[in-house]
């Protein structure tokens, strides 16, 4: 399966495969799917997104700019150690069941894509849609798959989770206050992998939701209910 002429992965033995689009994609995007029996392209018509403007104040610095060199060497630690677990590639087509949200009962207090203002400081577009609930809501896993990465600690996520539902589509979870899995479990969908907590650079509990393919960041509440053609 080809992106713009690019080769993306292979489908799965049903003949699935998964194709993202990030926030800042292109109007057109084409996609083209070889076999030994020939190929077929389809050229996607991609709508441009609406993204608000969020401006967070009252943070501790150090969890917007920070300058400590101990602190930093950490961070840098950490952000090996997820892009490590952002690399996996599982060769599952769980994605194809289609997706729930990972907390029941929620208030969505932030959308996916909206431009982050921080202590008054402009930073990177916000890449998750923010789910508000209390402290200790089970978290669900919205999809079949194998977690790819679990730690808690963490200085800008607290407790992360990342599940691999095949292809390399995986699903992120931050700011956990409790992890009920680790990294090379199956999961199944709707099973209990954690809890809602207010850990790394929060303002008030909630739970992060992200979704990155190949590198693209991704809405996932775009999935919710969408199922693969059968």
């Amino acid at each position: 399966m080809f992106v713009d002429g690019v080769m993306e992965g292979q489908a799965s033995e049903a003949g699935y495969f998964f194709v993202g689009f990030d926030r800042d994609a292109p109007a057109q995007v084409e996609i083209k799917v070889a076999t030994p029996d020939g190929e077929a392209t389809h050229i996607a018509v991609i709508a441009p997104g609406v993204f608000n403007i969020q401006r967070i104040d009252g943070l501790p610095q150090d969890q917007v700019s920070p300058q400590d060199p101990v602190l930093l060497a950490r961070i840098a630690a950490e952000v090996e150690r997820k892009t490590a677990g952002f690399a996996s590639l599982a060769d599952l087509d769980a994605f194809r069941t289609g997706f729930i949200t990972p907390v029941a009962k929620y208030r969505l207090s932030a959308k996916f894509g909206g431009q982050r203002i921080l202590n008054g400081e402009p930073k990177r577009p916000h890449y998750g849609d923010d789910l508000a609930a209390p402290v200790g809501t089970p978290i669900r896993a919205p999809a079949a798959g194998v977690v790819a990465f679990a730690e808690t600690g963490l200085h800008f996520e607290g407790g992360l989770t990342l599940i691999d539902h095949g292809q390399g589509l995986i699903t992120a979870y931050l700011h956990q206050s409790r992890i009920d899995v680790k990294a090379g479990d199956s999961v199944a969908r709707g099973q209990v992998i954690g809890a809602v907590g207010k850990e790394g650079r929060v303002t008030g509990p909630h739970l992060c939701w992200r979704m990155k393919w190949h590198g693209r960041n991704l809405d996932p509440m775009l999935l919710v209910g969408a199922k693969a053609p059968l």
